[in-house]
């Protein structure tokens, strides 16, 4: 009798598991914006709408939810004022600081 061991399943990973609490949004966007990334951005804000809930960040942003998700896609280019009225949604605050 032969025993196959099973294979361990992997899930993907999603960053939107672990945006529970405000320092963890803050950490994570502070690294996007780091990146110098726009479609890196996009994908934080994506996560960070996901954790908080889409339907509802959507209706706090003023959007639908079929344009914020069109919005935050991969290579979208949305508008400044789109991406402010999500940022603000989220309750998030982008600063400047000197290098």
């Amino acid at each position: 009798m032969s025993r196959t061991k099973a294979k361990p399943k992997l899930v993907p990973f999603d960053a939107a598991r672990y945006l529970t609490n405000g320092a963890a949004v803050a950490e994570y966007m502070t690294a996007a914006l780091e990146t110098g990334d726009p479609d890196f951005l996009l994908l934080a804000l994506a996560d960070v709408a996901r954790a908080r809930g889409m339907a509802q960040v959507a209706k706090d942003a003023g959007l639908g939810r079929e344009s914020l998700y069109k919005a935050l896609a991969p290579g979208a280019k949305p508008r400044y004022e789109t991406v402010m009225k999500v940022v603000r949604a989220l309750g998030v605050q982008l600063t400047a600081r000197a290098s």
